[in-house]
């Protein structure tokens, strides 16, 4: 086994982290406390082919791999999680049309939300269920060549910015269908936005879906089979959610070492004190194993590999480690962890929506259960 990360992978994660503490860095204060969408931040991500690096350039990608994705939203995300976040959710969209598209889909939708043009949101989580397709109450109904859509979604992330949604549906066959849906169609409404404790920025919504109308054609993938889409597609998106708890956990220790070889009591650095240096030891191992969890699930994805398991433990273990690491940051920093002035408090909030975005921690679990007693 190499653990060595390639050339081209060492530029990649470099690259993205010097635009991390140029552009983001001084922003991320910022968009946490406005809570409004970094557009900009958002479109040189797009030039800089962020949205782009799983995919083969035929669809407008750089084929640089889901390993790069993960090395990527890791840096950003040590400059702040919003930002990480955006690359990391957009996968959703482009995974599902990348493995169950047509060419011609592939090539009207996927294209432009690869190439970093448009963004998209992905339409599932519903008041009454965050992952059972049983549970999912909206309706397509098929009329004459287009089906009309009805019903609500929560917690759309992405979803003021997006040009397009793929929409999750129970279509006549009482089966859920995924649907491509432009947001400018007529019926595509946004809601209240949903205010959270962290990922500030990240235009979260609620959606209503008034008499949606969509072409038979914009149906992705097989009738009935958008369950097996959605699973697809956040398999992926895990890995970027581990990566974003990955790099959030790295500034908390970051800020943590500086700040313990600052802080003096009893005539000297409170870094060389027993109960600091513990702290510190244990943030810097949970993170290393949380860091090499998620580069495996990458490779693994690399290789073709199916990581629907690796994902949720990559996951699992990351979100919860972000939130121990950026807990012990709060005890080496005392009562100035807790200060708003200081960016800790903003990752620790942060680090525990990693914990229960993308599927909570207990969805994780029973994924890895049914898993081994397969």
């Amino acid at each position: 086994m190499d653990f060595n990360l390639s050339e081209r992978e060492k530029m990649i994660q470099s690259t993205a982290r010097e635009f991390a503490v140029k552009e983001v860095l001084p922003r991320a204060a910022e968009i946490d406390c406005t809570a409004e969408f970094p557009s900009e931040l958002a479109r040189e991500m797009g030039r800089m082919g962020y949205f782009g690096l799983a995919y083969t350039p035929e669809y407008g990608g750089s084929g640089s791999g889901y390993v790069s994705y993960a090395l990527v939203i890791e840096q950003l995300a040590r400059a702040s999680m919003t930002v990480g976040a955006i690359v990391a959710v957009s996968i959703l969209s482009q995974e599902s049309l990348f493995r169950f598209g047509s060419e011609a889909q592939k090539k009207k939708f996927l294209v432009p939300l690869v190439e970093g043009k448009m963004l998209g949101c992905f339409c599932f989580t519903e008041p009454a269920t965050g992952s059972d397709p049983k549970a999912v109450a909206t309706k397509a109904k098929l009329d004459g060549r287009h089906y009309v859509i009805e019903g609500q979604k929560n917690f759309i992330s992405l979803a003021p910015v997006a040009s397009q949604a793929l929409v999750f549906a129970k279509d006549e066959t009482k089966r859920v269908s995924a649907f491509i849906v432009p947001t400018s169609a007529s019926g595509f409404q946004l809601r209240e936005p949903c205010e959270t404790l962290g990922l500030r920025g990240f235009g979260a919504c609620v959606i209503y879906l008034d008499s949606v109308r969509v072409p038979k054609g914009n149906m992705l993938g097989v009738k009935g089979g958008g369950y097996e889409i959605m699973l697809e597609g956040i398999s992926v998106e895990r890995v970027g959610v581990a990566a974003q708890g990955v790099g959030v956990a790295q500034a908390a220790l970051d800020l943590s070492v500086e700040y313990a070889g600052q802080r003096m009591a009893y005539e000297k650095p409170i870094a060389r004190m027993p109960t600091i240096q513990w702290l510190l030891a244990e943030m810097a191992s949970r993170i290393e194993a949380g860091r090499w969890l998620t580069y495996r699930a990458g490779f693994l994805r690399d290789q073709g590999q199916s990581i629907r398991n690796d994902s949720a433990m990559a996951k699992l273990f990351c979100s919860q480690m972000a939130v121990e690491v950026t807990r012990m940051a709060m005890q080496v920093h005392g009562a100035y962890g807790t200060m708003k002035s200081l960016p800790v408090e903003r990752l620790y909030r942060d680090a525990k929506m990693t914990e229960v975005y993308v599927g909570v921690s207990e969805i994780q679990r029973a994924i890895i259960a049914s898993h081994l007693v397969k």
